[in-house]
């Protein structure tokens, strides 16, 4: 026999006999793990930065909420086993979603611009953290040139005033004229459109000398142009951003949740105004943004909420961006 194989018959049997040892040297004790380090959950990201062409692009998180039930939110016009399916091929629970906001900020080199103020610090608990994490992104709301609101949901424009005063007291404001009419309207003044108003009128009324107000295809600087995108609300928009030839789709709300609103882009939405509108709207929109191989930001992606969409039977296939703008 081997001097090697002398050793390794002598462990094992070493091995044997301290095993042989082990629950009575365990007697007495308890064998709950204690490591050295306790558990502590670490605080999601907040921002993510990218180069556009000349311009740089940040997506700051408002935070998110975790709401049960998704088929009263998405599919409400298909059977609940359909849309159930849906979530299970995309690994989701059933019984509730998580929903994050995402505002983003576009560096011109000449103007800071805002896109959507989030909820405001005292609409939610678990959202409303857009100013705070803008200076963690190292801009301060002074910084801010121009603050462009998509449309007047209230997790939108709810962080534009704060304390009572404008949160970005050096910006100046541009919005949709179609959303704008319709919400200062006596027909959003009543029904279910009425709180939606009454937001309004406390946040963005008080604005109003400083809003700049434009229709589809018009510029809010160059190389940032608004397209008409409705149904989600009356004037709801989105915009086309070029920066020496590099483009991106700030999709807004047109498409709310990257499984049940992209892979079935014409199931109905609980917070579109106009369901079939708003349905019609994401076809179009995203058969641009795939066929065009455009990234995208959408408000309520999975933060960062920066992707591409690729075209399928049924509809669209989101994909997560990886590298691609950090070569």
């Amino acid at each position: 026999m081997t001097r090697s194989a002398i050793l390794t018959r002598r462990t094992l049997l070493a091995g044997i006999a301290a095993s042989a040892t082990l629950p009575s040297a365990l007697a007495g004790m308890s064998l709950e793990a204690e490591a050295r380090a306790p558990q502590a959950p670490l605080p999601l990201p907040t921002a993510h930065r990218f180069k556009l062409g000349q311009f740089e692009v940040t997506t700051v998180s408002d935070g998110g909420i975790t709401a049960p039930n998704p088929h009263s939110i998405f599919g409400i016009n298909a059977p609940a086993e359909e849309v159930e399916v849906v979530f299970q091929q995309n690994f989701l629970p059933f019984d509730r979603l998580r929903n994050s906001f995402t505002p983003v900020v576009i560096n011109t080199g000449s103007e800071v611009i805002l896109f959507d103020t989030g909820n405001g610090a005292r609409r939610r608990p678990d959202a409303g953290n857009l100013l705070a994490n803008l200076k963690a992104a190292g801009i301060s709301p002074d910084q801010v040139d121009i603050v462009v609101l998509t449309h007047f949901h209230g997790d939108h424009i709810g962080g534009l005033m704060e304390d009572g005063a404008p949160a970005f007291p050096n910006a100046r404001y541009v919005v949709g004229r179609r959303e704008y009419d319709f919400w200062t309207s006596p027909e959003a003044a009543s029904g279910p459109t009425a709180g939606g108003a009454e937001l309004v009128k406390a946040n963005v009324v008080p604005l109003r000398e400083k809003v700049t107000f434009l229709e589809g295809n018009q510029d809010v600087v160059s190389g940032v142009t608004a397209m008409e995108a409705f149904g989600h609300t009356p004037g709801h928009l989105v915009f086309h951003v070029e920066s020496d030839g590099a483009r991106l789709m700030l999709t807004a709300d047109t498409a709310n949740h990257y499984a049940a609103s992209l892979q079935r882009p014409d199931w109905h939405v609980s917070f579109d105004m106009d369901k079939e509108m708003g349905a019609a709207t994401r076809r179009r929109v995203f058969d641009m943004v795939a066929a065009e191989r455009i990234p995208f930001i959408g408000y309520h992606m999975p933060f960062p909420s920066v992707g591409h969409v690729e075209k399928t039977d049924q509809g669209f296939r989101y994909v997560p961006a990886t590298y691609q703008f950090h070569l």
